[in-house]
């Protein structure tokens, strides 16, 4: 249990690809704090999850778009569960349309949920990161950042946005013992892709060499490696998606 003694702060992480994070940091030791927006119920059943299986974590809420408010979390967290040592940054809000058609509250609200919210929990955590040595910060990113997808150009915009972020920030903190890197998870079910029809599953699916779509324990699996054991791993874009960006 490579995380015992260190607390972990993931955004989003009341459902989908959040929750499966919260829940592996807390079997490898973290303390975790589950952040959630409006499923008050979905975070406290993810805490009550980990508690059950005897780790330790606590539901916080934020909107991570406001620096006001992830600022006051963070205070928060480092009061109920110590100061934050590992950051997974996996919060967003999704909307999609034509560029030409995209409502301009829409562009908003996923460059802030995603972007802003990466940039605002980064600079909330890392004063403390610094002056202990040692820190964690992982993005959880999107392939479509670097390449593109029909529809999806704010995020696609946002997704980009923190992979440069990810870069910066690296260089930035790597003299103060902190990693930084991106996790680009392939095409996973959640409820931003469920709408697609199963044909169109099939297609996706049908385009990855490994056979399968992705899962949240997969991308679960490779943040844990780079929170747990990746001391000499940063400012890198790391792929779970089954050979599907080959």
């Amino acid at each position: 249990m490579e995380l015992t003694g260190r607390t972990a702060l993931v955004t989003g992480s009341s459902r989908g690809i959040g929750r499966a994070i919260a829940i592996r940091l807390a079997r490898e030791g973290a303390a975790v704090a589950v952040n959630y927006l409006g499923r008050a119920a979905q975070a406290a059943e993810v805490v009550e999850l980990i508690e059950n299986s005897g780790g330790k974590a606590a539901s916080f809420q934020a909107d991570v778009s406001d620096y006001v408010q992830v600022e006051a979390m963070v205070g928060q967290v480092a009061r109920t569960l110590g100061p934050i040592d590992v950051l997974v940054n996996n919060a967003m809000i999704h909307r999609g349309r034509a560029v030409h058609k995209l409502p301009l509250e829409d562009w908003d609200i996923v460059i802030k949920s995603s972007l802003y919210g990466t940039f605002h929990c980064c600079r909330a955590v890392v004063p403390s990161m610094i002056e202990r040595k040692w820190g964690r910060i992982i993005n959880i990113s999107s392939p479509v950042g670097l390449q593109g997808y029909p529809g999806d150009s704010a995020y696609a915009a946002a997704k980009a946005g923190q992979l440069g972020l990810t870069k910066s920030v690296a260089r930035e903190l790597a003299p103060h013992g902190v990693t930084v890197n991106a996790v680009m998870p392939g095409f996973v079910l959640t409820e931003t892709t469920q709408h697609l029809s199963p044909k169109n599953i099939e297609l996706f699916k049908a385009g990855i060499p490994l056979g399968r779509l992705c899962t949240g324990e997969d991308v679960a699996e490779t943040v844990n490696f780079l929170a747990a054991k990746g001391d000499y791993v940063t400012g890198s874009f790391h792929y779970v998606d089954g050979g599907l960006g080959m």
